[in-house]
C-alpha cells in the first residue's frame, strides 16, 4: 500500500495542540514531519502528565502529547540565538508544508513571515495557524482553544441551561477540531500548489473554526443579528430530543428529531400506549405547548428502569438514541472498535499503548500511526546532514548554543 504524503517534507514550528495535531495525522499519511523545538521541548510535553504508567513500573507517558506529536521527527533550536531563525529558512528551504502557530509579531521578529519563509522556498506551502488570524486588531493576542474557539466564536454561550453559567469546553475539543480544519485546507492547498507550481497560504483559526462548529445557530444569527436562546432540559420543545436519567444514575438521550414519525413506537416502548391520541401530546405541537407535563412523564419512566433495561426496548420500536457514555465505555465498545479507531504503539522504552487512530480511513491507503512522539532533538543531527549541513557546520551551530 502507498501513503498518500509519501514522499511530503512538513516543518512544524509550532507548540500546543491544533497544528501539532494536524502535523500528526500528516505522519499519519506518510508526510516526513519534522518538529521544530525550542531547547527543552515543546512546552506541552510537561503539561498534562499524570500518573498514568505502561506496566507496573513503567515509564509515565504523557497520552496527550503523544496524541499530537506521534510520527515525527524532533530537532531543537532556540530562535532567540543569532543562527536560529536563518537555520530554520534553511530547513524550510526543503520542505514542502511549513507549519507554524507562531504570533504574527514573533514570525516578523525571527524571520518566520510568509514572505521570509516563501523567499527561501517559493512552493512551500505556508501554514498559518492561530486564534484570531494574522491580519486584524487581535493579530498578536494568544488564543487557547477555551478563549478563541469556545468563548470568542459565541459557542460556550449557546451551551447550558438558561440563566445558569455556561459549560466550559473539554480540554483540545476546539484545537482537535481546528486540526482537522487544517489538514483539510493543507491538502488542498497541496493539490494547488501541484496544479500552479507557485507556493500557496493557508490560513486557520480557532475563532474561525468555531464560527463553522456552530454555524446552524449562527447563519440566522448573522441575518437577525438575535441570539438563540438556551433551551431547558425541564423544558424542551421537544420531548424526544432530551437526555434521561435512568434509575442507576446512567443517562440515554433521545435524538427523534422528527418526532411524529417516532410517536407511536415510542409511546408503546414506555409502555403508555394512552399517550399516542391524547390530545395534549398528539403533535409536535401540542407537546410543545405541555412540554414541562410530557417531559416529567417520560423522566418518570425512564428512572423507574435501570438503563441496561432500555436498549433492547428501544431499538424493538425503531426509535433513535444513544447512551450517554463513559470514555472506559467508549474504549472497549464493540462498534467504535470495528470502525479500527485505535492503534497499538511501542514506546522507545520497549513498552507499548493504544492510541487514538486517524479520525478516518482511505481503503488500500497506508494510513497508520508511525512511532511514538520523539525526545527533544532526538534527530537533529540526522535531519541537518539530509539538509545538507556539513560536521563543522553543525558543531558550529551546536558551539553557538542554537541547539540549546
Amino acid at each position: 500500500m502507498v501513503a498518500p504524503l509519501e514522499g511530503i517534507r512538513v516543518i512544524e514550528v509550532a507548540n500546543w495542540l491544533a497544528a501539532p495535531s494536524a502535523a500528526a495525522l500528516m505522519a499519519d499519511l506518510g508526510a516526513d514531519v519534522i518538529k521544530v523545538e525550542p531547547p527543552g521541548g515543546d512546552a506541552y510535553r510537561a503539561f498534562n502528565l499524570g500518573a498514568d504508567a505502561i506496566g507496573a513500573g513503567g515509564p509515565a507517558v504523557n497520552h496527550a502529547f503523544e496524541l499530537d506529536n506521534r510520527g515525527k521527527r524532533s530537532i531543537t533550536v532556540s530562535l532567540n540565538q543569532p543562527g536560529g531563525p536563518e537555520l530554520v529558512r534553511r530547513l524550510a528551504a526543503g520542505a514542502d508544508v511549513f507549519i507554524t502557530n507562531l504570533l504574527q509579531p514573533r514570525r516578523e521578529r525571527y524571520g518566520l513571515t510568509v514572505e521570509d519563509v516563501q523567499a527561501a522556498s517559493p512552493r512551500v506551502v505556508y501554514v498559518s495557524f492561530s486564534g484570531y488570524g494574522t491580519e486584524g486588531p487581535d493579530a498578536a493576542r494568544a488564543g487557547f482553544d477555551y478563549a478563541a474557539f469556545w468563548a470568542r466564536s459565541g459557542v460556550m454561550n449557546l451551551l447550558g441551561e438558561p440563566e445558569e453559567p455556561p459549560v466550559l469546553c473539554r480540554p483540545g475539543q476546539g484545537d482537535h477540531t481546528a486540526a482537522l480544519n487544517l489538514l483539510a485546507s493543507t491538502l488542498a492547498a497541496l493539490r494547488l500548489r501541484d496544479l500552479t507550481g507557485e507556493g500557496q497560504v493557508v490560513d486557520v483559526t480557532l475563532v474561525g473554526t468555531g464560527l463553522w462548529t456552530v454555524g446552524t445557530d449562527f447563519s440566522g444569527a448573522l441575518a437577525s443579528r438575535r441570539q438563540p436562546p438556551r433551551h431547558s432540559r425541564a423544558r424542551p420543545r421537544n420531548p424526544l430530543w432530551n437526555a434521561y436519567r435512568c434509575a442507576d444514575g446512567r443517562w440515554i438521550l433521545l435524538v427523534m428529531v422528527q418526532p411524529d414519525a417516532y410517536w407511536p413506537g415510542f409511546c408503546a416502548a414506555l409502555g403508555h400506549p394512552e399517550w399516542e391520541h391524547d390530545r395534549r401530546f398528539d403533535t409536535l405541537q401540542h407537546r410543545a405547548e405541555h412540554t414541562e407535563d410530557l417531559t416529567g412523564r417520560i423522566a418518570a419512566v425512564f428512572d423507574s428502569r435501570p438503563s441496561t433495561d432500555w436498549p433492547a426496548v428501544l431499538d424493538a420500536h425503531g426509535l433513535i438514541w444513544a447512551p450517554v457514555a463513559e470514555l472506559p465505555e467508549v474504549a472497549d465498545d464493540a462498534t467504535v472498535r470495528a470502525l479500527g479507531s485505535f492503534e497499538a504503539v511501542a514506546t522507545n522504552q520497549g513498552a507499548s499503548y493504544e492510541t487514538l487512530a486517524a479520525p478516518f480511513t482511505i481503503r488500500g491507503a497506508d494510513v497508520a500511526v508511525r512511532g511514538p512522539a520523539p525526545s527533544p532533538g532526538a534527530h537533529t543531527e540526522r535531519v541537518l546532514e539530509e539538509c545538507g549541513l556539513t560536521a563543522e557546520e553543525i558543531a558550529a551551530l551546536a558551539a553557538d548554543g542554537v541547539f540549546g
